[in-house]
């Protein structure tokens, strides 16, 4: 019977080996990592989104200014305050992206950074224009961060009302056809009710797209999210007079004669008791950190635990730390780009200050155009389904010909001076180092080749 691996734990559910850090010695270890001080928070800190809403807050008023003194000077001024304020976002986001890297570099808990993106992705939410879109960082801060390791209900509820997901799925504008506002604006100026955040919810964040529900269970979601808004000095707000009187029916289930937050909570808080949201969430774990085609007996584990303990999510850990098949020595799932290059950072111990003094420019130039043309745009997926899992989606010819190139030329701009090729390749590779990575790190030309040999193994490709 297999069991607990401490490299294999570092590989599969961390984001690899690394020099400085000592492997887990057991799966409690693991769990318990989860739940200890959030050290990395605080050590490389991003910002939270309720500081973030300020410049929104600031960019709104001179979008005011502009409007209301069209043509003139001051409207010109404040247009260009507006683009520093974008820009200013920019480059923050492309410092949350050193910031992120730095977290798995140095985390001693990496279960925990890797579970927080798992759900991140789960709930994969961003801006549509202006100085919101640089806002993914921050919404994962304050939305995903703080409950990977409670019910899955408060998760559920904590990112579908956050205001970047109802500014990503079209939710802030959206009105019941009957609401107060609809009939003020009279029919020459129809209510617009948009069903894609009901859509997604059922299809994605809780039942699965093959889930028994029915077009009209996404419209009635649909008329009891309306009211949902935000806005950027206060954030979360609902708006009676955008919100459909009447009750709503969802899943066979009634919600309230009169539109309430309290309603939509509640049906969140069913969303995620629902035997089909385990099964789904069960599923979306098993593929992430195990395998494209899982042992049923795990996914089965996993929902069991899940209905067993009311979308408690540590149990669900423990179950899927505990069960056989995480254990396979054999690594099947290939790497996305952006953990390949967390981990390659991670194995290479980069220093704490690697990006201190780096402009947007530079982190364009070697992370972010590089992730690009590996596949995988930081914090812009195609689509709210997030990224995919499936190998084919990764091992193309520009995606693997892209990560040749970043091997190859970015770890020597990192470590000064690279580690010996020897060493690296049983740093970063561990007791799965075989012959051939070992002759090859020792026959290459430079560090720098030997280091993105390494890199480019097959071993270190996958997790």
């Amino acid at each position: 019977m297999r069991e607990f691996d401490p490299q294999i734990a570092e590989i599969r559910f961390g984001y690899g080996l690394s020099p400085l850090k000592k492997p887990p010695e057991n799966a409690q270890d693991v769990l318990d990592g989860l739940t200890a001080p959030d050290v990395m928070q605080s050590a490389f800190p991003i910002e939270r989104f309720a500081k973030f809403r300020a410049r929104m807050v600031q960019a709104q008023a001179q979008n005011a200014i502009r409007r209301k003194n069209r043509g003139t000077d001051l409207a010109e001024a404040a247009r260009k305050q507006r683009n520093v304020l974008n820009r200013e976002a920019r480059t923050a986001m492309f410092d949350w992206l050193g910031q992120t890297m730095l977290r798995r570099t140095y985390t001693e808990t990496a279960f925990r950074e890797r579970i927080i993106a798992f759900w991140a992705d789960h709930f994969t939410a961003r801006g549509k224009r202006g100085v919101i879109r640089r806002g993914t960082s921050p919404y994962i801060e304050a939305a995903i961060r703080p409950f990977v390791t409670g019910r899955f209900d408060d998760l559920l509820q904590s990112a579908v009302m956050h205001p970047l997901m109802l500014d990503y799925l079209d939710q802030t504008r959206a009105m019941g056809p009957n609401s107060a506002r609809a009939i003020k604006r009279g029919p020459k100026k129809p209510a617009g009710l948009n069903e894609n955040l009901a859509r997604e919810v059922l299809e994605l964040h809780t039942l699965g797209v093959n889930g028994p529900y029915t077009q009209d269970d996404v419209t009635q979601l649909a008329e009891l999210f309306t009211g949902m808004t935000f806005d950027a000095r206060n954030g979360f707000k609902f708006r009676q007079d955008f919100a459909e009187p009447g009750a709503e029916t969802v899943l066979g289930v009634a919600y309230g004669e009169e539109p309430r937050v309290k309603w939509v909570r509640e049906a969140l808080v069913d969303l995620a008791a629902h035997p089909s949201t385990a099964r789904h969430l069960a599923w979306k774990l098993a593929v992430h950190f195990v395998s494209d085609h899982p042992d049923p007996k795990l996914i089965d584990a996993l929902e069991a635990a899940y209905i067993e303990n009311d979308g408690a999510l540590m149990p669900v850990y423990e179950v899927l730390l505990g069960h056989p098949s995480a254990w396979e020595p054999t690594f099947s799932n290939f790497k996305l780009p952006i953990d390949f290059v967390s981990s390659a950072l991670r194995a290479l111990a980069i220093p704490e200050n690697a990006f201190a003094g780096r402009d947007e420019k530079w982190m364009r130039r070697f992370f972010a155009m590089p992730l690009v043309h590996m596949g995988q745009t930081w914090e812009r997926p195609v689509g709210p389904d997030g990224w995919a899992e499936e190998d084919p989606e990764w091992i193309t010819p520009q995606g693997i010909s892209a990560r040749v190139a970043w091997a190859m030329d970015v770890p020597v701009r990192m470590k000064d001076p690279l580690p010996d090729p020897r060493v690296f390749a049983e740093t970063a590779l561990g007791r799965f180092a075989d012959d051939a990575v070992r002759f090859a790190a020792g026959a290459a030309e430079s560090r720098s080749e030997a280091v993105g040999l390494v890199l480019m193994s097959p071993a270190f490709q996958r997790k």
